[in-house]
């Protein structure tokens, strides 16, 4: 994460020389494309093992991953509006069983999130190129979750979720500056905060998982205006 936030850092050193001459912002479409890193909340969830049959009750912490996508819309001066298509990236870390304690680590286990969103963000234009922007968005959030495996307290290694898909509603808060380079192209510093309903992974007949997905995510882009 701080080696990401150092190079998000050193991009932006670099391109600051150019705002000085940089001209305002002005209203049309527009394409972004953007990268960065996504952190998600820890998560409980619930899985019940039909052939047992038992209910496991768990929170899963996660590393931090990839948040990556881009976005298509249209400037009407104060308000844009657009739709966004983008991927995070999250590895679990460990996983605890909240009934009896024991923690399960050296997880080999993966979830993705495709979102597709429509946003809304209102701009708070000033007589500087650099442009404060709040606002958000709802749309879907399609998962996939691989087989998961992790090694418990004594040692042994154990099948701790099947892999399986959903899709489901989701939503998203943030804010960001706009740094205009000229009077096509602008850099994008952007954080969103990211929440989905429950997702349930039931393709393996004999088990079912469910939780949700929350995170923090920030991302530099580049936005190109015509």
């Amino acid at each position: 994460m701080k080696k990401r936030l150092v190079i998000l850092a050193a991009v932006a050193a670099i391109t600051l020389p150019a705002i000085s001459s940089a001209a305002s912002a002005r209203p049309g479409p527009y394409f972004s494309a953007f990268i960065g890193a996504t952190s998600a909340q820890d998560s409980d969830a619930t899985t019940y093992d039909y052939l047992l049959p038992q209910t496991f009750h768990d929170r899963v912490e996660f590393d931090p991953g990839i948040y990556v996508g881009g976005t298509g819309g249209y400037d009407f001066g104060i308000i844009r509006l657009e739709g966004e298509l983008s991927f995070r990236d999250a590895e679990m870390k460990t996983i605890t069983d909240r009934d009896t304690g024991d923690r399960y680590h050296n997880i080999d286990g993966n979830l993705g999130v495709l979102a597709m969103m429509v946003n809304a963000f209102f701009d708070l234009h000033n007589s500087t190129p650099v442009t404060p922007y709040v606002g958000g968005g709802i749309g879907l959030a399609a998962f996939n979750l691989d087989d998961t495996y992790g090694t418990d307290s004594g040692g042994s290694r154990a099948f701790i979720y099947s892999d399986g898909d959903d899709t489901v509603f989701a939503y998203q808060v943030g804010g960001g500056l706009e740094i205009a380079l000229n009077r096509m192209l602008s850099l994008d510093l952007g954080y969103r905060y990211f929440v989905t309903d429950t997702a349930t992974f039931d393709d393996d007949w004999s088990r079912s998982t469910r939780f949700k997905y929350e995170s923090h995510n920030g991302s530099l882009g580049l936005r190109l205006k015509f």
